[in-house]
């Protein structure tokens, strides 16, 4: 076993919106992703999502609110419930969602990553 360090694993690479395996618990991936700018109104049917910001700030737009998390704060997104990720700026986000979550969920479009990379 050894330790895992995000800022390593973020600096091999540049994309954003394109998330990054860094590991596995039970049925979930642990990822991390470079986003900046607004992602695509979506939801996840089954599966719940977890967003930990690692640098920046990210706004998690829901349609009765936003949510707004600085760095060393995260949400849960329950199944089912339609949301935006905004970066007004470029922000480092760890997510942990099962195996079968498709980024853009109900929604494809170019943004859609089907063969996830592991890091």
């Amino acid at each position: 076993m050894e330790p895992i360090d995000l800022a390593d694993k973020l600096s091999q690479f540049d994309e954003y919106w394109s998330p990054r395996i860094i590991g596995e618990v039970n049925d979930s991936y642990i990822k991390l992703a470079k986003l900046s700018g607004e992602f695509v109104w979506h939801s996840h049917e089954q599966e719940d999502e977890l967003f930990l910001v690692v640098k920046g700030r990210l706004t998690i737009r829901f349609r009765d609110g936003d949510v707004h998390l600085d760095e060393g704060q995260m949400v849960i997104v329950p199944s089912g419930v339609e949301h935006q990720p905004v970066a007004a700026s470029e922000a480092h986000v760890l997510i942990v969602e099962p195996r079968s979550t498709v980024n853009t969920g109900n929604v494809v479009d170019e943004r859609t990553v089907v063969d996830l990379q592991r890091i």
